[in-house]
């Protein structure tokens, strides 16, 4: 973990692949493919307004399919998706299958493999007017590629020439030098366990004001035809974006809808991704619980165990429940303990509100043995922050509010639960 912003902390998923002998994690927390791309200075977290509740009813399909099953690297708990790009208002489409599905970053990035070579995304270019690359940092490795505009397709939802990111994108072959010091490239379909990454998290763009007034290193890249790429300030406008609040309806956050799992977990498990809140009858908040993020920040306050975390997030692209607690025993970077051991969490927004769940860690050795995908109770340590990654969705709907947006809580960004 380190500083991004002055305001913001770099942030990557936990992604840990099983062993084959022990069936423990796979060495040091990796970002691999779901990994959660930074978290990005955005302007500042809004405290929701009560008085901003007016949101555009909406009929448009917004419901798309999502799936956790066995993927070729072993690693549990990747929930996946397909998205459709196109060039900028053209029929010139492809969808592009094994998309990560990520609640905690902002951006569609997607692998120049996994692209047909006749599908011609135009370059975005840099503040400078060169062509953008981008170095997306996660927690232990690195995106690298151009920034290109493409039509996005969701369900039936729909984000015109927006910029994503297009990972080992020929045009711009050599890595920044700063950025390659960040971690593990991140470049291929092994390393990054998944084809892309669909960021639909708790902001739009995925780095904001600090980028748009400043060339901030391991960030935005000019990359002129003839010369290396340099640092680069990059407009708001031009910086790789959340498609969800791009959509013409149904675009104030999402909801992640996914079904229980039994205790040894699910071979497969498949579930929605819904777009809006409060915009139509299958993305109604009801009863749920919001909790406000602190200012500035992600992050609201959770506690287990008599241990409080100040710094708390919910993240699809985790493929675990990350936090530390001294009792449990670990192997292999995960937590084993003998017998499952049964938790409570009271979380914490900022405007005062509380809620609380139940949940178990179980012995990881035992998951990983039956071969299952799917484990709501797949944990291991990590310092000062809780991580709520994808166990945690299993039974649960969660709401992901994107910053600004109003929805009928008030505006985002927030969680509900």
């Amino acid at each position: 973990m380190r500083s991004r912003t002055t305001r913001w902390l770099a942030l990557g998923l936990f992604v840990f692949g099983a062993l084959a002998g022990c069936g423990g994690g796979g060495g040091s927390a990796a970002s691999a493919g779901g990994a959660s791309s930074p978290s990005r200075n955005t302007g500042g977290a809004s405290t929701p307004n009560p008085a901003d509740t007016t949101v555009t009813p909406s009929t448009t399909p917004n419901v798309q399919p999502v799936a956790v099953a066995s993927t070729p690297t072993g690693t549990p708990n990747m929930m996946m998706t397909s998205v459709t790009v196109c060039v900028p208002n053209t029929s010139q489409c492809q969808t592009i299958d094994n998309i990560q599905v990520d609640t905690g970053s902002y951006g569609l990035r997607i692998l120049a493999s996994a692209l047909t070579s006749n599908l011609a995304l135009p370059a975005v270019p840099s503040g400078s007017g060169a062509p953008a690359a981008e170095c997306a940092v996660f927690g232990s490795g690195f995106t690298w590629g151009a920034v290109r505009s493409a039509d996005v397709r969701l369900a039936s939802e729909l984000a015109t020439a927006i910029p994503i990111q297009v990972i080992a994108d020929p045009t711009v072959p050599a890595v920044a030098a700063d950025c390659a010091q960040t971690g593990a490239p991140m470049q291929d379909s092994t390393s990054l366990r998944a084809n892309g990454i669909l960021g639909i998290g708790l902001f739009s763009a995925d780095c904001g004001n600090g980028c748009a007034s400043s060339a901030l290193p391991r960030w935005y890249y000019a990359c002129p035809a003839n010369g290396a790429c340099v640092a680069s300030a990059q407009p708001v406008a031009q910086q790789v974006v959340n498609p969800v609040s791009q959509f013409a309806a149904d675009n104030n956050g999402v909801v992640i809808d996914l079904p229980a799992v039994a205790d040894l977990g699910a071979a497969s498990v498949s579930g929605s991704l819904i777009f809006g809140i409060g915009s139509q009858g299958n993305n109604a908040l009801g009863t749920a619980t919001v909790l406000q993020p602190s200012s500035d920040s992600i992050y609201v306050t959770s506690v287990v165990a008599g241990t409080t975390f100040a710094q708390s997030f919910f993240d699809t692209g985790s493929n675990g429940l990350f936090f530390s607690n001294a009792s449990l025993p670990q192997c292999s970077g995960w937590y084993c303990p003998a017998t499952e051991q049964a938790f409570s969490a009271a979380f914490h927004g900022t405007s005062g509100s509380t809620t609380s769940a139940q949940f178990s860690v179980a012995n990881t050795n035992t998951l990983f043995a039956t071969g299952n995908a799917a484990f709501d109770n797949l944990a291991g340590p990590t310092a000062d922050v809780a991580d709520w990654g994808l166990p945690f969705f299993y039974g649960r709907r969660i709401f992901t509010a994107i910053q600004g947006q109003p929805t009928p809580a008030g505006l985002g960004p927030f969680y509900a639960l």
